[in-house]
């Protein structure tokens, strides 16, 4: 990796437009496609309890998500430059909120979610070689009060996946491109299996019959949504229902990185806008899909109490009597390897044009030989190895360890809240700029403006304040990390050089 850093950068080269259409629909899929769609299914029922609210769940996630990236396509239209989201913060409000975001992004939510899932291809890896776990440590953990430092076989892994995909990143866009092309078409169609298999089967045993009879009552273990509320009440119900977008939302998550890499795509006032559509209503409909599945293989209170939240595994062993935890895991290897490499890709890209505002280190603004931005991908390899690192520690009421969790779950519990903010807000600088910039071209305009754009924004606040209200222990410290940028923002504002390079 040194090798691929250190190389001179050459002052006159610029990102490679290698990305066509293809290419740019795939990263969308292969982005948003990891692990949720296999697990969070499970926590959804316990949190909203019957079947025909799980279904309402995922389809207010679809809209929410389309609704999104159908309206960011005027932005990725309008601003076809490296940075996307990044871009369209600073321009429709100012150089601080697009840093915000940023910054957000390289502290946790690019980087959280690459460490996520590096553990995640790791874990599942450890179904097929047990010397892989969480639990078999290189390093025991070493305890900081009520957190600790670890080293285990699995965060190894986690470590190798990507530091392996950080390094071939820095090798070139194509090598990046083909990675993404194959496993995004591998785990595509692996869903797509277990979606028309689970179906058929299920048709023909008739297990989740019961669950299309009795559509919409509210039943089994049901999860505190916040105050006290269940899914047994009206209320509780609608909170739950927006409680639940946390874990949908976060599955469907990463759609807009092909923004972040509009300054490698061919033809990006076309493709940009084009492939967020395709990918985003590629991906929403296998999500919405793979949850028939569940539903036609397994009965609910299955579902709700899926070992470990597997309800794919689970819907799985169905269809593979024996073998389908195995199945699964390698499925599974699949999904969170593309991903992974989706994530890496784009996210570098957002800080190299942070960095040629000067508003990042200087060298992660520069390309190596290989017309990558090296030192941007490093930097992100190295934090979001860090992150996988520190655990939180669980004990019990005497104060005894009773195990150990990630504390890169606990910061994403943290920022999702303040994710779906700054998602609001560029959806309301569409409006903004607008007015600001009426001359400027748009390619393409947001689909169903102003009335769809505007629904966006109205149910995604709802959706705020009520995490605001009733889950409280997640969304404020999310503000605080957020806001923790401000002083780094007036640090570089003032010491940060500005590129001049075009």
């Amino acid at each position: 990796m040194a090798s691929a850093v250190t190389e001179a950068p050459v002052a006159e080269q610029k990102l490679v437009r290698g990305l066509g259409l293809l290419d740019s629909t795939m990263l969308v899929a292969g982005s948003m496609i990891g692990s949720g769609i296999f697990i969070v299914s499970s926590i959804i029922a316990r949190q909203v309890g019957s079947p025909g609210w799980l279904l309402v769940v995922w389809i207010v996630t679809g809209l929410l998500t389309l609704t999104a990236a159908l309206s960011y396509g005027e932005l990725a239209a309008m601003m076809p430059k490296a940075g996307g989201q990044y871009v369209y913060l600073r321009e429709a409000f100012s150089p601080l909120w697009g840093f915000l975001y940023g910054w957000t992004l390289f502290l946790v939510i690019q980087t959280g979610t690459i460490a996520a899932v590096a553990v995640g291809f790791a874990r599942y890896s450890g179904v097929l070689v047990s010397w892989v776990s969480e639990s078999n440590y290189i390093i025991s953990p070493v305890r900081f009060g009520g957190y600790a430092l670890s080293l285990s076989t699995a965060q190894l892994v986690g470590l190798a996946l990507i530091g392996f995909l950080t390094f071939t990143n820095t090798r070139g866009l194509e090598i990046g491109k083909l990675i993404q092309n194959v496993f995004t078409t591998a785990k595509t169609g692996a869903l797509l299996a277990l979606i028309v298999l689970g179906i058929i089967i299920g048709l023909k045993s008739g297990a989740g019959a019961e669950n299309f009879r009795d559509f919409w009552t509210v039943r089994g273990d049901l999860q505190d949504v916040g105050a006290g509320l269940t899914a047994a009440a009206a209320f509780g119900l609608f909170v739950g229902i927006c409680v639940a977008q946390t874990n949908s939302l976060f599955s469907a998550d990463a759609w807009n990185n092909i923004t972040f890499t509009a300054g490698e795509v061919v033809n990006p006032r076309r493709n940009v806008p084009l492939s967020l559509a395709l990918g985003t209503f590629l991906v929403i409909g296998l999500y919405l899909l793979a949850n028939i599945a569940y539903l036609a293989t397994l009965p609910f209170s299955a579902i709700q109490n899926a070992p470990s939240d597997r309800v794919a595994s689970e819907t799985a062993n169905v269809i593979f009597p024996g073998a389908g935890a195995t199945i699964m895991a390698i499925a599974i290897m699949i999904s969170t390897f593309g991903c992974n490499n989706g994530l890496i890709l784009a996210g570098a890209r957002a800080y190299y044009a942070m960095a040629k505002d000067g508003l990042f280190f200087r060298r992660v603004g520069e390309l190596n030989k290989c017309r990558v931005p090296a030192w941007a991908l490093v930097f992100q390899g190295i934090w979001a190895g860090a992150l996988v690192l520190p655990r939180t520690v669980k004990t019990d009421a005497a104060g005894n360890v009773t195990g150990y969790g990630n504390l890169y779950g606990n910061l994403l519990d943290y920022v999702i809240s303040a994710a779906l903010i700054f998602y609001v807000l560029t959806i309301i600088g569409i409006f903004l700029l607008r007015q600001k910039q009426p001359h400027v071209e748009r390619p393409y305009k947001a689909f169903g403006y102003p009335v769809v754009p505007a629904l966006y924004v109205v149910g995604a606040t709802v959706i705020l304040v009520v995490l605001f209200a009733y889950q409280t222990a997640t969304t404020w410290p999310g503000l605080i990390i957020v806001l923790t940028g401000v002083p780094v923002y007036f640090f570089w504002k003032f010491f940060g050089k500005k590129s001049t390079a075009t």
